[in-house]
């Protein structure tokens, strides 16, 4: 951000050099409200557009060729090129730095509020600021927040957030360097949300005159005035008209946008930038790579605006934004990024940041270590297909009649979560207190497994066998079908009964993956720089699990993918579990870097467990780490052990105050696992916002709320003070409640 000595100052507002197009701001004589622009130039025909052919008739391969590429290179991270586009004082594109932008919270026609704000973001160090314009009033302010800016020395540009309003698109697109539209309702004035039928090409093609009569006049102001335009596509407000003929899909995402780039594009307006955002991650992944391998096939290079929606608060947003982003500046996508978090902008700074720092880190053009690591990794052949999703599913352990446990327990089908422990903690006096920190219930003192407790547990050192009250205490856990993993040479020393025997993969290929004294399941480690015959060893060894922890020496994305790639190839079904180890004692820090690392994986299908491992001093707790492994298997859309909130950050459309209502809305229904609820301060987007959720609680008019259930309001008007007791009775009324579950009292240990 450029601040600006007071001549530069004078010499903006007055509209010398450089800033040609703010000349309106400070006409001599005419006010700032007075300056504003509304006319419309006449659109041409939508015939005389040259619209990308059709994907859905085949007519894009026909003349295109096939999908191939959707990333620079898929052995190495590196950035796709794009070109520049211009926004104010800053330029987007893979010759420059990735953009680090938020939104302001602010009432937009609190013209003094939303400067200060804007400072603040500005001062932490961000790029740019998008604004809230819903209408006429909100145009005119953000004029006066422009000169506002430029009067305290700040340069930092501002983005306009427009939806349905095209005239008033028109009007800001004097006051601000970048218009965001939003191709599901911006043409969509009536917000008619209805389910419309387009059957044919035709039927889709005939309401395009439309969208050209609402562009077209935008388009040619930013041209005229060296404007940014982001055409960004959002997973909840897909038109009807792209949800009858493509279905509420990536694909419907990618379609909508690619048709408002062709009318910019008939236009010579190539000043542009696209976003696909979605509060589901997968869904935003493989919307960008679509969109993506489009612009490879039919040779375009605009740059990505990367984000995931209403992503929530604390960890679990900092996770869920860290899985998505990250897994896309990994593929080397994405040119500027935004962190959406429910809360203040000045708190999304540091994610945001860091997300980009790590993404910078990456680059095998950052250093020559790096691109050593990136190198060294053994070839393989790449087939992921990124038009679709589909999960890998891992094999759990068999059961044995034999056996006195049920080693199928060990993990669990939907993703599995492993908790690291050590010896001290089964001592007498800690042994209830682990219990807790393990998730389990307790009855009289007894250990068994709830929702969210680990699957098993991974210890390098174990009681000796004579210390009977630590080792009565693990007996008790294996009996409710928890797996204990102990490398194997410390078993032989002395045996624990019922254990899983680690060993890697070298080892366990040498011994035959013989068993120690009372072990009954063999589990490996795999360190990803194996040769293929050994890895492929895995089949007949036939483990009850592997550890995929790749070498520091050599990339651990593209080690990891090479491994499921040859899983796939051999038809090897055990299953994985993703073994991180971090140093960190920045909870922040270790949601962005494990939601990077490992949900980069995660989000291709490739992995089914969790399990993060401490190395040096033990700064977090076994519970914080159980539940952040949780989240990461929540958040890539696995398992779900807590409800899951879609919670829109706050901006001048918000209707209540949004923090507070989603901490209580928190608090009233966070024990509910497998339910979605949607916190909005607005229905902007249109019902489609919840297309993720079970139910929505919508601002509608200041003081009131809107209650949904899917995309269907059943409620209506609702007084804020009595909304969240009416969430929880409509909760109850589609059967998906169940009350909170009394605290547990500490109970004595049962003797042996």
């Amino acid at each position: 951000m450029v601040q600006f000595t007071s001549a530069a100052v004078v010499a903006l507002i007055v509209g010398v050099g450089s800033v040609d197009a703010f000349t309106s701001i400070a006409t001599p004589g005419r006010s700032a409200v007075a300056s504003l622009d509304m006319s419309t130039k006449e659109a041409p025909s939508a015939s005389d557009v040259l619209w990308t052919p059709s994907w859905k008739s085949g007519a894009r391969d026909e003349e295109c060729g096939p999908i191939l590429d959707y990333c620079a290179d898929l052995k190495e991270v590196t950035r796709r090129k794009t070109r520049t586009v211009n926004c104010g004082p800053i330029k987007f594109g893979s010759d420059h730095p990735i953009v680090r932008q938020t939104m302001a919270t602010t009432n937009t026609a609190d013209v003094d509020a939303t400067i200060e704000q804007v400072i603040r973001c500005a001062d932490k160090g961000f790029d740019l600021v998008r604004i809230t314009v819903q209408g006429r009033r909100e145009a005119d302010a953000s004029l006066k927040i422009r000169e506002g800016l430029f009067k305290k020395g700040y340069d930092i540009p501002l983005c306009a957030d427009m939806h349905f309003q095209p005239k008033v698109a028109l009007m800001v697109a004097e006051a601000v360097e970048k218009i965001r539209i939003n191709p599901g309702n911006f043409a969509d004035g009536t917000k008619d949300f209805d389910e419309k039928i387009y059957e044919t090409e035709e039927d889709y093609a005939k309401d395009r005159q439309g969208l050209l009569d609402a562009m077209y006049p935008l388009v040619e102001k930013c041209k005229e005035l060296d404007r940014c335009m982001r055409i960004g596509t959002n997973h909840g407000s897909l038109s009807s008209r792209v949800l009858s003929f493509y279905g509420d899909t990536p694909r419907g995402m990618v379609e909508s946008a690619i048709e408002f780039a062709d009318i910019c594009r008939s236009q010579d307006f190539h000043n542009f930038v696209f976003s696909m955002k979605a509060s589901n991650p997968l869904v935003m992944v493989q919307s960008y790579r679509l969109l993506a391998a489009e612009q490879y096939r039919l040779g375009w290079d605009y740059p990505l605006h990367l984000g995931v929606t209403e992503a929530g608060e604390g960890e679990d947003g900092r996770m869920k934004s860290a899985i998505g982003i990250g897994t896309l500046l990994a593929d080397g996508l994405g040119d500027t990024i935004r962190v959406s978090l429910t809360e203040d902008p000045e708190f999304e700074y540091e994610p945001c940041n860091r997300l980009a720092e790590i993404a910078g880190s990456r680059l095998a053009s950052s250093s020559p270590e790096v691109k050593a690591q990136q190198a060294a990794v053994k070839e393989y052949t790449d087939t992921r297909d990124i038009t679709t999703f589909a999960r890998r599913q891992g094999q759990l352990p068999e059961t044995k009649e034999e056996e006195s446990v049920d080693a199928s327990g060990f993990l669990h089908r939907d993703g599995s979560v492993i908790s690291v422990v050590t010896p001290e903690m089964f001592a007498a006096e800690n042994a209830q207190y682990l219990y807790q920190e393990l998730g389990c219930k307790t009855a009289v003192g007894m250990p068994f497994k709830d929702i969210a407790t680990a699957d098993s547990l991974f210890m390098r050192t174990i009681p000796p066998s004579s210390d009977t009250k630590a080792r009565t205490a693990m007996r008790r856990l294996i009996e409710v079908n928890t797996g204990i993993i102990v490398p194997a040479e410390v078993l032989e020393k002395d045996p624990l009964p019922n254990a899983v025997a680690l060993m890697t993969l070298e080892d366990a290929v040498a011994n035959g993956g013989k068993l120690p004294e009372g072990a009954i399941r063999l589990a490996v480690e795999i360190n990803g720089d194996e040769d293929d015959e050994t890895i492929l060893k895995i089949k007949e060894l036939n483990p009850a699990m592997c550890f995929l922890k790749p070498k520091e020496s050599i990339s651990h994305l593209h080690a990891a993918r090479r491994v499921f790639e040859l899983f796939k190839s051999a038809d090897i079904g055990t299953a994985v579990i993703h073994h991180y180890t971090t140093e960190t004692d920045d909870s922040n820090e270790l949601a962005l870097q494990i939601g990077t690392t490992v949900g980069s994986l995660l989000t291709d299908g490739n992995g089914d467990g969790v399990m993060i491992e401490q190395t040096g001093k033990q700064n977090f707790s076994v519970n914080f780490l159980r539940t952040t492994s949780f989240s990461v298997l929540q958040g890539s859309r696995m398992r779900s052990t807590k409800t899951e909130f879609v919670s829109c950050p706050s901006c001048g459309r918000t209707l209540f105050d949004l923090q507070d209502t989603t901490a209580s809305i928190q608090e009233a229904t966070g024990h509910l696992p497998g339910v979605t609820v949607a916190v909005m301060g607005c229905i902007v987007n249109g019902p489609g916002e919840m297309a993720d959720a079970d139910f929505g609680y919508v601002g509608t008019v200041p003081g009131k709320v809107d209650l949904y259930y899917g995309k269907e309001v059943v409620r209506k008007g609702i007084k804020n003070e009595e909304a969240v007791d009416a969430l929880i009775d409509l909760i109850k009324e589609y059967d998906m409640w169940k009350d909170p579950e009394p605290e547990e009292e500490e109970a004595e240990v049962a003797s042996a």
